[in-house]
């Protein structure tokens, strides 16, 4: 499949699994029988709801539209009842179709973590920080972010936590208890960055590489949910601490626009705070033990990171 026909199959499944999800009653049509071989809405029952003609919403379900306004787009977005990141996902999808898009030249992702976010980083011996591109490769972590998420760096390859969370899955069941919930939510994310980066070789590699061998990424992958990085919680089951629930905030690093900084941040005073204090307190020690697996960067053995 060449560039332009991955774009316009982008495009298809997306609506395709949006339409399927509006049922006739949610968008206000009145009931027309029990026989309908489509899950969801149909096109010409979008059509009309959307204001533009089945042959024109045909043609833009299958990315053959030429430059759809944003009155269409949004008016469609309003029947397939999409969110603020789906409608987002969208306008970067048809977007991809156009001939200037096509014409882009191609940049190799770069890792490299700058000088004032190592600094950032090591400056945070109390909260644990991590720092993610797109793909979910973990660039950079501190002492503690390595020390929570230390089963991640165990997985042989590079570390990505998307490829700890399919590729391991008893290991990731472990460490995180609401593993279904995570999964979905990073296969979503994968989504928004498959969107905006369509011709990024090791993103492709990535996602061939979970759909060949983890059914259940396949499955989730096939339902084209789209979600964006914010800010949250998250359960972990800690050999060291036990069960934990931390909050995290998400802030994009503007140097690298594809870099998140994930940083858990326990309210002091709190059981939890007492937990990551445990934690830095055991991490001390095996740095004052010389151990060489601590620090900031992570291992790397195709040396690509910069770290």
């Amino acid at each position: 499949m060449d560039e332009k026909e991955a774009a316009r199959a982008a495009v298809r499944e997306f609506l395709t699994t949006r339409r399927a999800r509006v049922t006739p009653a949610d968008a206000g049509l009145p009931p027309q029988g029990t026989r309908r071989r489509v899950k969801g809405l149909r096109r010409e029952e979008v059509a009309l709801l959307a204001g533009v003609s089945p042959e024109y919403y045909v043609r833009l379900e299958r990315g053959q539209a030429t430059g759809p306004s944003a009155g269409v787009v949004d008016a469609v977005a309003e029947v397939l009842r999409l969110d603020d990141d789906e409608r987002a996902h969208l306008g970067r999808l048809l977007a991809a179709l156009t001939p200037a898009a096509r014409k882009r030249r191609r940049h190799a992702a770069k890792d490299l973590v700058t000088p004032g976010i190592r600094v950032l980083l090591d400056s945070m011996d109390h909260l644990p920080a991590v720092v993610f591109n797109g793909r979910f490769d973990i660039v950079a972590a501190n002492t503690l972010g390595r020390a929570l998420l230390a089963p991640v760096f165990d997985l042989p390859g590079r570390t990505n936590s998307a490829r700890f969370l399919f590729l391991d899955e008893p290991g990731a069941r472990d460490l995180f208890p609401e593993w279904d919930r995570i999964t979905a939510d990073t296969v979503a994310m994968l989504r928004i960055e498959a969107g905006r980066h369509p011709d990024d070789p090791d993103l492709t590699e990535l996602i061939g590489e979970l759909a060949t061998r983890s059914t259940a990424f396949r499955t989730r992958w096939a339902t084209n949910d789209v979600r964006t990085a914010r800010a949250g919680a998250k359960t972990f089951r800690h050999p060291l601490i036990g069960e934990i629930t931390l909050p995290y905030e998400t802030l994009r690093i503007d140097a690298v626009s594809s870099q998140i900084l994930s940083v858990y941040t326990p309210q002091p005073g709190t059981p939890e705070a007492d937990a990551i204090r445990l934690l830095a307190s055991w991490n001390a020690d095996k740095h004052r033990n010389n151990d060489p697996t601590a620090g900031t960067r992570v291992r790397d053995p195709e040396g690509q990171l910069g770290l």
